[in-house]
């Protein structure tokens, strides 16, 4: 026993010199060779030769030099870095973990940048979204159209499609975003919801995928309908009608305070039996018991917007009074008076401003304005006549607005010409005519004469056979943009107002020469002769300047 213990002993004692030169080289077998003596079983017994030889081991290992950084790559090509003579088996572990770990930071510190700049772009295109509209700031809701063509007799000239298109258009002008638009064909409206249970859930569809604020419908849809349809819609999406469109353009254009007060009144009237419904988290009233406080709340509301509604009408009854008294005031020097009629952005007010040089506000958009303009304008022949601009009609004008605006359209009624400008450029144009004259109908104004114009030929794409048609038709073809053909224009006026005129042949006295400057100025002068006491006029003047000059007439009778 002895004798195999001192041969392993031998054997450990010839160990040192071999494994301490390799593990000078190669730190990993050091770094093992130390493991393996801290955990060596020969250490268990007291002799002195084991103590002896952990000595020599451990001189060995402190005299050899401390090795550099070795990096050793392992069969899988992955490097690994060994420093100081010990193998970094934990180290390494912790170097992967701690680069994980930055490598989760920087993919957190880029995800929180990516969303800090969609946040940024979000805000940008929010701002973006607001829109200057006649010194307003209106946000662009996102909006979606919708139309139904219903095969009804009596229908609109316009087609689904061109009434969406102009329904888009009138979007624009109220700066709106339009992101979609649909329509449906069917025999007789929905009476609950206007369209389809499939139209309706094909709409929902496209609210929650193109992110929609608002559905705006081609036609005027009733207090139920669109009570439910918001509900169909989940309630967070705003409905409204063309109507309802029209007239927030309309209150976005007042610029005077009696258009303020004309808009004003239609709105009301419009939201009046609207109010009905509107109450659903009020109580309603069951049969057979007393009225509920829904009930009175609705009646409250209702009693309060009559009584609105009484006091824009008598308001507007005193601007109506104070436009006669202008009117009667012009009528005692008679200027003809000629009305400028016609479709939405036909360029009424850019003629206007061509022949008067006023500053009008003429833009290339729907109900560019409201407020009436009158001008004098003085043609080359010395004859001159007033220019009133009116506002603009369009296809389904509500009947309301119709109604508020009578004290602006009292001004056509007191034309002596109706000029109906046409936008011979639009594919439309037939169309647009069609509509007009409905409107003229319903003001009872068809015994005035009517002169009718076509506008914007330049922007044709055959101007000279648009001109040669209207020549077969006796229209008058003008561009108010370049002034093309705005002699003919005034000479067409000239014409028309000596047909609406009364032929007169008066002796003006000498000191009644006020009298004579009236003629020349709204009457068309043949023949004159200086006589002795007074001259001798022969001409056409309009009615209210002939009956002033009956006295003078019967002198002119009594010397022939």
């Amino acid at each position: 026993m002895r004798a195999a213990c001192y041969s392993s002993f031998v054997a450990a004692a010839s160990l040192p010199l071999t494994s301490t030169s390799s593990a000078a080289s190669d730190p990993r077998r050091l770094s093992l060779s130390r493991s393996s003596l801290r955990c060596s079983p020969l250490r268990r017994g007291g002799g002195g030769v084991a103590r002896a030889l952990d000595e020599r081991l451990l001189e060995a290992a402190a005299a050899a030099p401390a090795p550099a950084e070795v990096e050793v790559e392992d069969e899988s090509g992955v490097t690994e870095v060994e420093d100081g003579g010990q193998w970094e088996g934990e180290g390494a572990e912790e170097g992967v973990g701690s680069s994980e770990a930055e490598g989760e930071q920087g993919q957190r510190k880029s995800k929180r940048q990516q969303q800090q700049q969609q946040q940024e772009e979000a805000a940008a295109a929010e701002r973006d979204r607001f829109k200057l509209i006649n010194g307003k700031e209106i946000f662009q809701e996102k909006t979606y159209l919708v139309g139904v063509e219903c095969k009804r007799a009596g229908g609109y000239d316009f087609s689904i499609e061109e009434s969406l298109k102009e329904l888009e258009q009138l979007a624009d002008t109220a700066g709106l975003m339009v992101v979609g638009s649909t329509y449906q064909k069917l025999s007789n409206p929905n009476p609950r919801t206007y369209i389809g249970s499939g139209k309706v859930g094909e709409i929902r569809t496209a609210i929650q995928a193109l992110d929609v604020e608002t559905v705006i419908f081609d036609d005027e849809l009733s207090a139920g309908q669109l009570r439910n349809l918001e509900k169909s819609f989940g309630g967070s999406v705003r409905v409204c009608d063309r109507t309802a469109l029209i007239l927030d353009i309309f209150n976005q254009r007042a610029a005077t305070h009696e258009a303020d007060l004309q808009v004003t009144l239609a709105q009301m009237e419009y939201q009046l039996p609207r109010l009905t419904k509107m109450w659903t988290h009020l109580e309603r009233q069951s049969g057979g018991q007393v009225k509920g406080m829904g009930e009175k709340q609705i009646e409250v509301d209702k009693r309060i917007l009559r009584t609105q509604i009484s006091t824009l009408r008598k308001e507007l009854e005193s601007v109506r009074k104070h436009r006669k008294l202008y009117r009667n005031r012009r009528q005692s020097v008679p200027i003809p008076v000629v009305s400028l009629v016609g479709y939405t952005n036909a360029g009424k007010s850019t003629l206007l401003n061509r022949l008067t040089g006023a500053d009008v506000l003429a833009e290339d958009k729907l109900f560019a304005t409201l407020d009436p303009t009158t001008r004098r304008v003085l043609m080359k022949s010395g004859t001159e006549f007033l220019l009133t601009d009116t506002v603009g009609f369009i296809q389904k004008l509500p009947t309301m607005l119709v109604a508020a605006f009578r004290a602006t359209l009292e001004e056509i009624s007191e034309s002596s010409i109706i000029v109906h400008l046409v936008d011979i450029s639009h594919p439309l144009a037939q169309q647009q005519i069609d509509a007009v004259d409905k409107v003229l109908k319903e003001l009872d104004i068809e015994s005035i004469p009517k002169l009718v114009v076509w506008n914007k030929i330049d922007n044709t794409d055959d101007p000279l056979r648009v001109k040669e048609e209207a020549e077969k038709q006796g229209t008058i073809c003008i561009s108010a943009m370049n002034g093309d053909g705005l002699e003919e224009f005034c000479y067409a006026i000239q014409t028309k107002l000596k047909d609406s005129m009364v032929p007169i042949e008066a002796f003006v006295p000498y000191d009644k020469g006020e009298l004579l400057n009236d003629i020349h100025k709204v009457g068309m002068v043949e023949k004159m002769e200086y006589m002795e006491n007074g001259t001798f006029v022969k001409a056409h003047v309009p009615l209210p300047l002939a009956r002033l000059l009956t006295p003078l007439r019967q002198q002119v009778a009594a010397a022939l």
